[in-house]
């Protein structure tokens, strides 16, 4: 069994997400901890999240997947950047809490000619500056597809970023099936990906998977999501990553692009897997 669900606004609250989320068949939710295109967060009103996590206990919600912006950048080469960044990560811990013991997700960032060295020693600077003894959020690594400067397309550089935080236990990884197909880990043999994340990584911290087709073939490093079964990921690939006796249990976030509508097919044709 897994969770499946796909990103929400949060225009309405957090009591209207998870009220969305039944609405479209799903049982987990991701969304943005506030605009992913800039650094502004909308008030949160504690009673308005209580809400939210009571029903979601009433309908055996998994865990819910919050994601940073895209803004983001905790290894840019420009200090203001990173500067700007570590605030809005500091923030979101702080804000979590109205959640307790959720997932908050980002992308690692790039390292802008820097070096994938140095890059990961920023990232480590801030995780260490951000994290506190007393949070119940784990957060969560993303792999990605290695586009540009990015950080995080190998296991390894993930891998090197949990050794250099100090509560490295309170990270954890999402795996993003259109990200690693990018990144050329070829989902047609998941157990070989998984045999290889679980002795470089360690499967404890695989916590979420963003699943998603891709429009690129394997390797093409570009990051360019497809709808299930429309792209280069063929359909019964995904659903045997799907069906994995080794990711159940686990939140599965659909970000493929599409309407309401299209994500209630979606989470109704992942449903018909089990």
């Amino acid at each position: 069994m897994i969770y499946t669900g796909n990103h929400l606004s949060s225009s309405k609250g957090y009591l209207a997400m998870g009220q969305n989320a039944l609405k479209l068949g799903a049982d987990t939710f991701a969304f943005f901890t506030r605009n992913p295109r800039g650094g502004s967060a909308k008030e949160i009103r504690q009673s308005d999240a209580d809400d939210l996590m009571r029903l979601a206990g009433e309908h055996h919600f998994g865990p819910l997947v919050a994601h940073s912006p895209y803004t983001m950048n905790l290894c840019s080469a420009k200090e203001d950047i990173r500067e700007f960044s570590l605030n809005m990560l500091k923030e979101d811990l702080v804000r979590m809490e109205a959640t307790p013991g959720q997932y908050l997700n980002f992308h690692p960032g790039s390292h802008t000619g820097q070096g994938a060295e140095k890059g990961i020693e920023q990232i480590c600077s801030a995780l260490n500056e951000a994290l506190f003894g007393s949070m119940t959020t784990t957060v969560l690594l993303e792999t990605m597809a290695g586009k540009g400067s990015e950080i995080g397309r190998t296991f390894e550089e993930l891998r090197a970023i949990i050794d250099g935080t100090v509560l490295g236990s309170r990270l954890g990884v999402c795996l993003d099936t259109c990200h690693i197909w990018d990144g050329g880990y070829d989902l047609q043999h998941f157990d070989r990906v998984l045999d290889e994340f679980d002795r470089i990584i360690g499967l404890d911290r695989l916590k979420a998977i963003h699943f998603n087709g891709s429009l690129n073939p394997c390797g093409a490093a570009k990051d360019r999501h497809a709808r299930l079964g429309e792209g280069l990921i063929d359909l019964q690939v995904l659903k045997a990553v799907a069906q994995n006796p080794r990711v159940q249990g686990l939140p599965f976030i659909l970000e493929t692009p599409n309407d309401d509508e299209g994500y209630a097919r979606e989470i109704a044709l992942m449903r018909s897997w089990f």
